[in-house]
């Protein structure tokens, strides 16, 4: 190989390792509603017996030690007074290692979608040229999907970790149906399929995005 068809293939061969190292710091972890509130199980009844606030807790030290990218929090400050999550209450908090985390970005929401919070998470994302969001958090079929969905709506490459996610049981009475509960488990399992086969976003674990 002469010299300059060595400096040509060392040329692309640091264009290509700097291609793989900008895949990691330009990912955005979308930590949505992890506050203590979610703890009053009189409040929310049944809900998945997982292990979703640790996965976070391993999610958001990995985006630290590996510099990974930005780290957006979403807190729900609830305008139901008797919600666990209203900002009167000490529900309202987040849990210690969301709370510890150095986060990007504070979105405050008062509804489901992330993106329909103060400040705007599409404006600061798209400010910053951001297009890939991992979301975790709670609820599975709430906020998370929600986000989810309009993420994907508006453009962004979307992943849900779902085990670092959970939910509880609903129950409603709804025209044709009747009397209607349906356990965690199974909205959990139908948010990924609905994500999934819908194209909104990626269904994910936390393993896998460690690994990655």
């Amino acid at each position: 190989m002469n010299d300059e068809a060595k400096r040509n293939d060392d040329a692309m061969r640091n264009e290509a390792t700097s291609g793989e190292e900008s895949s990691h710091g330009d990912t955005v972890l979308v930590v949505i509603d992890v506050q203590t509130g979610f703890e009053d199980a009189a409040y929310w009844g049944s809900g998945m017996p997982n292990d979703a606030v640790n996965h976070v807790s391993r999610l958001l030290a990995d985006w630290a030690a590996r510099d990974r990218g930005p780290v957006v929090v979403v807190r729900h400050d609830s305008r139901d007074p008797a919600s666990p999550l209203h900002p009167s209450g000490p529900g309202n908090a987040l849990v210690p290692a969301v709370a510890d985390a150095a986060a990007d970005l504070l979105v405050v929401k008062h509804v489901n979608s992330a993106f329909l919070g103060e400040p705007s998470l599409d404006v600061w994302l798209r400010g910053a040229g951001l297009s890939r969001l991992v979301l975790c958090g709670i609820q599975t079929n709430m906020c998370v999907e929600t986000t989810a969905r309009m993420g994907g709506n508006l453009g962004y490459d979307v992943t849900v970790v779902l085990d670092a996610t959970t939910t509880f049981d609903l129950v409603a009475d709804v025209p044709g149906l009747g009397r209607t509960h349906v356990p965690a488990a199974e909205l959990a399992r139908t948010t990924a399929v609905n994500l999934a086969a819908g194209g909104f976003a990626r269904v994910s674990d936390t393993a896998s995005v460690l690994a990655e």
